[in-house]
């Protein structure tokens, strides 16, 4: 047996050279925080992403459709969002939500009525909805079906984007949308 002291030992065992025991332990907690600076540089904290708004719905809406037909983008135009507000507010004040008579407008317009709280989103899909019955080759829309909406949306020379909805009494929504300048001219193909 040993002549050394178990207390002796036990001191014995535990002088280590100080670089030993650095060596021994901080190897994995080096690598351990290596791996997690690199984790947090590459990943990114974030909230939800927010809502976009209104004005962001209809021209990504209008934008898609005439993209997919290699139309250049509209612009939101505050003015024609003025004129649609006004128009929205007034049949909804005045004509239970009904579709605006709009006359010899210098604007292009698409109105919608839902019975429903319609996003701009789904107001947009149903003016592109009649895409499927346009025939570009003879600039005209199948028999039974209306595709002035639609071509209204994809019109080149229209530039310029401006819209209001209304939310009416019953819970249907009255959507307004004006083009400037205006498409659907008689005899012009849209794109």
């Amino acid at each position: 047996m040993n002549s050394l002291s178990i207390f002796q030992q036990k001191k014995q065992n535990l002088n280590f050279p100080p670089s030993q025991k650095k060596k021994k332990k901080f190897p994995m907690l080096s690598v351990i925080v290596f791996l997690s600076l690199a984790f947090l540089a590459t990943t990114t904290i974030s909230g939800p992403e927010p809502n976009p708004t209104p004005v962001d719905q209809f021209l990504s809406a209008h934008n898609t459709a005439r993209s997919d037909v290699g139309v250049g983008p509209l612009t939101w135009s505050p003015k024609l969002a003025s004129n649609a507000g006004r128009i929205v507010r007034a049949q909804r004040d005045q004509k239970e939500c009904g579709f605006a008579d709009m006359g010899s407008s210098p604007y292009g317009v698409n109105q919608e009525w839902a019975s429903y709280p319609a996003s701009p989103v789904e107001v947009v899909d149903s003016w592109v909805g009649p895409k499927a019955y346009y025939n570009y080759t003879e600039n005209a829309c199948a028999p039974a079906h209306e595709c002035g909406t639609y071509t209204q949306v994809v019109w080149r020379k229209s530039v310029g984007l401006g819209c209001a909805q209304a939310h009416c009494p019953k819970g249907e929504t009255l959507t307004v949308c004006l083009y400037f300048p205006h498409g659907n001219v008689q005899g012009e193909r849209p794109y």
